[in-house]
């Protein structure tokens, strides 16, 4: 059964969430201000509308709360952000993602009541500074401020060595959920499975706890 989003602001972030949500075969109103960007998605989108989504009787006509999940991708405009999110969560939409700009943003987000908050741009830096910096990881998800899940690619050093050898959760306080190798992947791996060369380890853990992990192990 196809799931109902809107993705109010269609900038590049929104643009793109909207696109994808399409691709996955959602069905989605597209809601902005600007009249060019809602023409831009009129044949993209399942519905794209012109609409002041800071204006409480136009989030009802639009019966927005009949959306399972509501994407708040308004762009400069923190104010409006802040007010269509504050509207959406008096008219009782499930679920609420919000992008903000900074900070400050993300705090008064919080007090109102935003379901999840996303940093697009910051996240990206991070990702794109993560894998600069390192030979081993080839990607980065952040779960939390704290909570990371990573891939890092094994190295020589731990080439046919177990999971009971590297005995990483009780070293370093990390998890190897999955083990990716060739086109195969393991979930959940036994504790006997040996480690090969460039083997993927998708580890979940605190980012220091995996830094000193790569440090200690992945490095050549």
């Amino acid at each position: 059964m196809k799931k109902e989003f809107a993705v109010i602001g269609l900038g590049r972030f929104g643009g793109s969430i909207c696109r994808e949500l399409v691709i996955q075969g959602m069905e989605v109103l597209a809601i902005d201000i600007d009249e060019e960007r809602v023409n831009e998605y009129a044949e993209v989108a399942t519905h794209a509308v012109i609409a002041d989504t800071t204006d409480e009787n136009v989030l009802k006509n639009l019966g927005i709360r009949n959306f399972e999940h509501v994407i708040v991708a308004i762009g400069d405009n923190i104010q409006a952000s802040i007010l269509t999110t504050l509207m959406l969560k008096e008219q009782g939409v499930k679920k609420i993602t919000v992008k903000a700009q900074n900070d400050h943003h993300e705090k008064v987000l919080k007090k109102i009541g935003a379901d999840q908050i996303v940093h697009p741009e910051r996240d990206m830096g991070v990702r794109i500074v993560t894998n600069l910096v390192s030979n081993n990881v080839l990607d980065y998800l952040e779960l939390s401020a704290e909570y990371s899940i990573v891939e890092l690619i094994a190295s020589s050093k731990i080439h046919g060595k177990t999971l009971i050898d590297l005995d990483v959760r009780a070293i370093y306080g990390v998890n190897i959920v999955a083990i990716k190798r060739g086109e195969s992947i393991m979930i959940s791996p036994q504790a006997h499975e040996e480690i090969l060369k460039d083997d993927i380890l998708v580890v979940i853990g605190a980012y220091q706890d995996i830094n000193r992990l790569e440090k200690k192990l992945l490095n050549e």
